[in-house]
């Protein structure tokens, strides 16, 4: 299939939105990549960038190695499947796959033999010769995946594809979309804002915030070793809970309680820099022991108590939802202890998965990034108001765009407020460049 490469990709619309800030990833041949983050924070926009929908503004898009930038979208090789079937009603499922083809004058023989070959992937040949109101959604949307097979394109690009079915429906439809991908062996990038999606399906993920990427890797890194406490809090179901706190004499001391969990000895010296220092204690839902079980002496010294809310059942396991000092903690267990809301009880830590965070900047302490660093005081520290992970800029393209950023600031220093105060008919512009980025 192809390669595709991304380097320093900026999107600016007209009236200064900002909507995709110095993109770069190589993505390898025949690998599953999805992009993945909230709404608003620029996978869309930069999944049409690579289609040619979207204009780069800055920056370099190359598949096989080939500058792609001003290329128009059906010289790009690539085949994009959206949101909305957009399938023909008044043509048959066969028509719908096989009318790219036709327009490209593919011999019918040729087309036959394609369009059959993509009805047998996706099981659908059985209703080659139905009519999309006659298929239900699921099939629907594989005739929309089966009409972009058929062009046998070196990219695949999928655009929240799944988000109009029913949660059943998405389970199925995103094992066929693997399966498809292994039999196909496309390199396809897919978007999404469902961070399940993303796990079950990707071999390398993307997660992305306000422009700008936050981490990417494989799903088992990222849930594992998340890079700051954005990602942390977004990639999991429930999300890593965050503990509030100070460094004290080998003891991390909870915010409200005074509680004191006990580090361990690789623990301390991870953290030596933040001797007396505030950062944030992150463990996973399901990594936090219930006081009735059999692992809860192992780690006694991690324990705190802790005050349920709400009790969420889940069949075999149950959320407890509750709070520690002030701190929203989510407790996942077996659903055969009984915990009712109210009730008071102890938890621990499993050490083992423990993760810490710097407060002021929201980065993860990792060995290789434990110096203490203090950012400018933001009128919340949780996962929504995290410190934005910049990549390194690199080649001339991100150099000249810095250039033309700084003299917009010096020239917005040098103005009036007068000056600076957009008119009231110019608002249409910024508001038709928002509606462009992503619902």
């Amino acid at each position: 299939m192809a390669t595709v490469r991304l380097v320093n990709v900026n999107k600016v619309y007209d009236g200064g939105v900002h909507a995709v800030h110095d993109f770069s990833i190589d993505i390898a041949d025949k690998e599953f990549i999805v992009f993945v983050g909230p709404s608003g924070c620029g996978k869309s926009t930069t999944l049409r960038m690579i289609a040619g929908l979207e204009e780069i503004s800055f920056g370099d898009l190359l598949i096989d190695g080939k500058l792609m930038n001003a290329a128009a979208p059906k010289d790009r090789d690539i085949a994009m499947v959206f949101q909305s079937y957009a399938l023909y009603p008044q043509m048959t499922v066969y028509k719908n796959m096989a009318y790219a083809l036709k327009l490209r004058k593919v011999p019918k023989d040729e087309i036959d033999k394609r369009v059959r070959e993509a009805a047998k992937i996706l099981k659908l040949t059985p209703y080659l010769d139905r009519k999309p109101r006659a298929l239900s959604g699921g099939q629907r949307q594989r005739v929309a995946l089966g009409r972009s097979i058929v062009r046998r394109p070196k990219v695949f690009l999928m655009d929240e594809p799944l988000s109009n079915l029913d949660a059943k429906l998405r389970v199925a439809m995103r094992s066929e979309i693997v399966r498809i991908h292994e039999e196909v062996g496309a390199t396809t990038i897919y978007v999404t804002h469902d961070q399940i999606e993303a796990m079950t399906m990707a071999s390398r993920i993307v997660v992305m915030k306000d422009g700008f990427i936050q981490q990417i890797g494989e799903p088992n890194e990222l849930y594992r070793n998340p890079a700051n406490m954005f990602v942390a809090g977004f990639i999991g179901t429930p999300a890593m809970n965050f503990l509030h706190g100070t460094l004290e004499n080998g003891y991390f001391i909870i915010d409200g309680t005074g509680e004191k969990i006990k580090l361990t000895p690789d623990q301390k010296k991870l953290l030596k820099n933040y001797e007396g220092k505030r950062l944030v204690y992150g463990i996973r839902p399901e990594n936090i022991v219930y006081e009735k079980s059999e692992r809860f002496e192992k780690f006694k010294d991690t324990a705190f108590k802790m005050k349920a809310g709400m009790i969420e059942l889940l069949g075999d396991i149950i959320n407890v939802h509750g709070d520690v000092g002030g701190n929203k903690v989510i407790l996942k267990m077996n659903s055969k202890y009984a915990v009712k809301e109210r009730d008071e009880f102890t938890a621990a830590i499993d050490t083992e998965y423990s993760r810490f965070f710097n407060e002021s900047t929201t980065k993860a302490i990792t060995p290789d990034h434990c110096d203490y660093e203090e950012a400018e005081a933001t009128a919340s520290l949780d996962e929504d108001n995290v410190t934005i992970i910049e990549q390194e800029k690199q080649g001339i393209f991100a150099k000249a765009f810095g250039a033309v950023k700084n003299k917009i600031k010096s020239a917005k220093k040098d103005k009036s407020p007068a000056d600076t105060a957009a008119p009231a008919d110019q608002a249409a512009p910024a508001d038709s460049a928002d509606n462009n980025r992503e619902n």
